[in-house]
């Protein structure tokens, strides 16, 4: 069984450079990616993933509330696996982090997935927060950008925050750039108050 073999090679881990259960989780999906040569077809299909989690509260809260029944997650997740057209192993994935109650860290997972990939194929990896989905030029351009930065091809792993209000938000390795409307009002807030 494909869920098995999955929980095994968890098991079997131990890259400390991707530590903790979502890094686990990432490292046994992109081995077994790797072995059945399924890397993109799981990298889309968690993209996929990562989209309908982006666009929905309520899944949101489903996969972080302890509250519900772990078999009300699971078949919650693998209804909206089906109506996506995410399948094999990027499901399996999907369905054992239910079963084993770690819907929470799949984001996380996700990332760290796409984090291996891009190591992969020799990419630096950035994670950019934006409040509102980017589009395919905005990407591109700040691709880049950030290529020239940092003097190596960029992976982009990118992520929607309404929260941050405006502005971006990019993390590539141990460095990041707050450039979002919310750190800018605080920062002014705080200006504000020390004026007082």
């Amino acid at each position: 069984m494909p869920g098995v073999a999955i929980e095994r090679s968890i098991v079997a881990t131990t890259d400390q450079s991707h530590s903790g259960v979502a890094g686990r989780y990432a490292r046994a999906l992109f081995d077994l990616a790797t072995e059945t040569k399924a890397v993109a077809e799981v990298a889309s299909a968690l993209s996929s993933f990562q989209g309908l989690v982006d666009e929905s509260e309520d899944l949101q809260r489903l996969m972080r509330s302890p509250v519900f029944k772990t078999e009300d997650q699971t078949a919650a997740i693998e209804a909206l696996a089906a109506k996506a057209g995410i399948k094999g192993l990027a499901l399996n994935f999907l369905k054992v982090m239910g079963s084993n109650r770690r819907l929470a860290a799949v984001p996380s997972s996700i990332s760290a997935f796409n984090a291996l990939v891009a190591q992969s194929k020799g990419e630096t990896t950035a994670e950019v927060t934006s409040a509102e989905k980017l589009s395919a030029k905005q990407l591109a351009d700040l691709k880049a950008s950030l290529k020239a930065a940092t003097g190596s091809d960029v992976a982009l792993d990118a992520k929607v925050d309404p929260a941050i209000l405006g502005g971006l938000i990019v993390k590539v390795g141990s460095r990041m750039m707050d450039n979002s409307l919310r750190t800018k009002l605080n920062s002014l807030k705080v200006a504000m108050k020390g004026n007082q």
